[in-house]
C-alpha cells in the first residue's frame, strides 16, 4: 500500500485548513483592523488623514473634490480578484463616495474603483497615470435602493475578472462594465469628496478572494 510522505501529509493538511469564503473560494488576504500594527498606511496629509480607529480603518478627507486610496499591506499583485469590505460614513455630508479598488499600479497611480455614496448612488471609476477619475461604462452615477444611505453600513463587493468589472452592494449587483486598460495590480480601499469636503469613512472586514 502506498503511503504519503510527511511533507505531502503536511501540505494536504495546510490546504484543508486554508480559509475559504463563499462557495469555497480561497481567501487570499483579510483584515478586520483590530491589530493596529497590521501595516496599513496611517498618517496625516494636507487633504486629510488615514488611521486605525476602534477596530476599523478610517479615511478622512477635508478637501473638496478630492479622492484618496490605500493598498493593503501584502502588496500582492492580482489579475482576477474579488474584493469586499464593510464601510459606513462616520461624519460629513451624504454627498461622498467610498469603496474598494483593484488593479492598482502604485507607481503610476492607476486603478479601478467600485464605489457607493451615502445618498444611494454608485459608480465604477478608473484613474490612469495620476489622471482624473473617469466613469467606466456609465454616462453618470447610478442610483439604487440597495445602497444604504446616511450612516448605515454598506457591504461592498467589487469583482475584477478579465475585462469585466462588477460592483455589488449588500449582495445586490449594481452595475457590470467592461474595460481593458488595467490587467493586474494591488487592491485596497477608497474614499472621495464632492462639495463640501469633510468626509469621514470607516472600513471593516476587508477580504480578498480568489474568484
Amino acid at each position: 500500500m502506498n503511503k504519503l510522505s510527511p511533507l505531502l501529509l503536511l501540505l494536504a493538511f495546510l490546504a484543508a485548513c486554508a480559509p475559504t469564503g463563499p462557495a469555497g473560494r480561497p481567501v487570499l488576504y483579510q483584515d478586520n483592523f483590530d491589530d493596529t500594527g497590521s501595516g496599513w498606511f496611517a498618517d496625516t496629509f494636507d487633504a486629510g488623514e488615514h488611521s486605525y480607529q476602534n477596530g476599523s480603518y478610517r479615511i478622512f478627507i477635508s478637501s473638496v473634490d478630492w479622492f484618496s486610496w490605500v493598498v493593503n499591506p501584502s502588496a500582492a499583485v492580482y489579475g482576477d480578484i474579488r474584493v469586499e469590505a464593510d464601510a459606513q460614513k462616520l461624519s460629513g455630508p451624504d454627498a461622498n463616495e467610498y469603496g474598494v479598488v483593484c488593479r492598482v499600479d502604485y507607481e503610476a497611480s492607476s486603478l479601478y474603483a467600485g464605489v457607493v455614496t451615502s445618498d444611494g448612488q454608485y459608480a465604477v471609476y478608473k484613474s490612469i497615470n495620476e489622471g482624473p477619475l473617469e466613469l467606466v461604462g456609465m454616462a453618470a452615477m447610478g442610483f439604487s435602493q440597495a445602497v444604504k444611505t446616511g450612516e448605515t453600513t454598506n457591504h461592498i463587493r467589487f469583482d475584477c475578472i478579465g475585462n469585466t468589472l462588477t460592483l455589488f452592494a449588500n449582495d445586490t449587483q449594481l452595475v457590470q462594465v467592461t474595460d481593458d486598460t488595467l490587467a493586474s495590480g494591488e487592491v485596497g480601499l477608497y474614499s472621495g469628496t464632492f462639495d463640501p469636503g469633510g468626509t469621514e469613512i470607516l472600513f471593516d472586514n476587508f477580504v480578498v478572494y480568489q474568484p
